[in-house]
């Protein structure tokens, strides 16, 4: 008769351990597939002299995906670049697809304000100018045939641009944690 009151017990005991390995490995499961952010790296800019009513900005803003499991399904990306609190231009980039673990470069110009310009020019000849970059945009994440709800994406960087009207120094990687110090990621 003992033997027949154990027996229930041993299954409540296996069922206990065996919905606790499928909690572990679901974990697991979740940690090993969840999505990394992008990052978007500003990896040229140039201001030529200012000259006439139009000038233009050329820039290069690279995007990486650095997830192998899910690739990524932007909305359009707003790119504003800023003087002061003055708006110097905006730009947008068309809504894409990026693949699993690619890198886009998307390599573009923006129309800037020719009176926010002069003033850009000056700071340049004295080489003390420092351009703001503001980026937003909405993506979702496509993981084993599966899209994730949208995830709202708003990142700054400060740009230090050269006496020769280039991006001083080396990439700016934008984020999150904007300071007025002039300090942001640097690759």
């Amino acid at each position: 008769m003992d033997e027949r009151m154990c027996e229930p017990k041993n299954f409540y005991i296996w069922l206990l351990q065996f919905v606790a390995l499928l909690g572990l490995l679901v974990l697991c499961l979740w940690l090993a597939l969840r999505p990394k952010s992008p990052s978007y790296t500003i990896v040229f800019i140039t201001i030529p002299q200012a000259s006439g009513e139009n000038s233009t900005i050329f820039y290069g803003l690279e995007i990486e995906n650095p997830n192998k499991e899910s690739s990524i399904f932007y909305d359009d990306i707003s790119l504003s670049f800023l003087y002061g609190q003055e708006t110097v231009g905006e730009t947008s980039i068309s809504s894409f697809h990026q693949g699993t673990d690619k890198t886009r470069l998307v390599a573009n110009t923006v129309n800037a304000k020719s009176r926010t310009m002069q003033s850009i020019s000056n700071a340049i000849s004295n080489a003390t100018a420092e351009l703001k970059v503001a980026l937003a945009t909405r993506l979702r994440y496509k993981t084993w045939g599966i899209k994730s709800k949208h995830h709202h994406v708003n990142l700054q960087g400060i740009l230090p641009i050269g006496s020769d009207g280039k991006l001083s120094g080396k990439k700016v990687t934008l984020s999150h944690n904007f300071k007025k110090s002039g300090r942001s990621k640097v690759k």
